[in-house]
């Protein structure tokens, strides 16, 4: 697997020598933060982003993410209007030679937690998502914003999105995703860039709106509406397994060879649809990591991978979930399972191979 670290720009405390600095890291994962949801990215933009990153010795691995305008996820009739220009951007993309994009269908608003800066036991602090808290939160006051959020979306026009929202259940929903997914995915042909579609984060409806990208069922209908190798997911551990009844392990295999980009973060369940981000060793967090990434392993998966969020730890501050310290060390975990498994695999192999010589002897 290629090891890759999200980058938000030259605004991002975290910078990209410190990045490279991290054992076996070889990629980052970024985008243009400032063009808005349906506005075409300008190739020279591209271009500049990626040179900045290879000047540090790193790669591109993966844009994340190019936001699918609202008009798209509503079915208005503008949604041809800007399926076309993502097309244009996804053909931009192609032609700066980037590989993958990673990309979500959630309404409104991207993933939600309802506490930042919520303490560990060890003195630490990481985000958290509580059910009944946010059940009392009105995401129309403005009040709660996530790196990542599209802020485009926040103005007078949000309430009459919502309201709209209103007439739109999940299997509407999911035909818009197919009809999206029917227009572009032959674009990504074309130019040979993978669509990696992102979980719901968390998996599950809220502030009302609906949710498709949840759960084996759904992903096992979105990967056979479009039947393309370009076509496929961005498996994330920590939103799949916010909600207990998915089987992780079951994903990924159901997703086999469609694998484009994992996300590898662990969580702690603390109630029914609630939980708090934790380091990703198996001993703190209720996900089993190291099965996670074997299978992954044993699927075949060579793709770029991520620690996926992290504690703030040292007294560390910075954009919440995307501190250096506590990312570092998920890398150092992962690589270590990474390396582990593969010896063993390895280990396994040479003993087969002598028994079955043994044998023919």
């Amino acid at each position: 697997m290629k090891m890759s670290f999200r980058w938000y720009g030259e605004d991002d405390p975290v910078t990209l020598e410190q990045i490279k600095q991290i054992p076996q890291m070889k990629g980052i994962v970024s985008a243009i933060y400032d063009i808005p949801a349906g506005e075409v990215w300008p190739l020279e933009r591209i271009k500049e982003l990626k040179s900045a990153i290879e000047s540090e010795g790193l790669e591109l691995t993966v844009i994340e993410s190019v936001p699918v305008h609202e008009d798209i996820k509503l079915g208005r009739p503008t949604q041809d209007h800007y399926i076309s220009k993502y097309q244009q951007t996804l053909r931009n993309l192609g032609e700066a030679g980037i590989s993958t994009v990673c990309y979500n269908f959630m309404p409104v608003f991207d993933w939600t937690r309802t506490n930042l800066t919520e303490p560990l036991p060890d003195g630490s602090h990481s985000l958290a998502y509580e059910e009944s808290t946010a059940r009392s939160l009105n995401p129309l006051d403005g009040k709660l914003t996530l790196p990542g959020w599209d802020l485009s979306y926040q103005s007078t026009e949000l309430q009459a999105i919502m309201d709209e929202y209103q007439t739109i259940d999940e299997e509407q929903l999911m035909e818009n995703l197919i009809y999206f997914l029917e227009k572009v995915i032959p674009v990504a042909e074309q130019v040979d860039v993978n669509m990696a579609i992102h979980p719901d984060d968390p998996p599950w409806n809220i502030f009302g709106l609906p949710r498709v990208v949840t759960n084996r069922k759904n992903i096992e209908r979105i990967l056979g509406s479009v039947e393309s190798p370009h076509h496929g997911l961005t498996f994330c551990s920590g939103s799949f397994g916010a909600e207990g009844e998915n089987d992780l392990l079951q994903i990924i295999e159901a997703a086999r060879g469609r694998i484009h980009f994992v996300h590898a973060r662990n969580i702690r369940w603390t109630g029914e649809r609630s939980f708090q981000e934790t380091s990703h060793s198996v001993h703190e967090g209720s996900l089993p990591m190291i099965e996670i990434i074997g299978k992954l392993i044993d699927c075949g998966y060579e793709g770029p991978i991520r620690p996926d969020h992290g504690r703030m730890i040292w007294g560390e501050e910075g954009r919440p979930g995307y501190g250096l310290y506590d990312r570092a060390l998920g890398a150092t975990y992962l690589n270590g399972i990474i390396d582990t498994w593969k010896m063993n695999q390895r280990t396994e192999d040479k003993g087969e191979a002598a028994i079955s010589s043994r044998s023919q002897s």
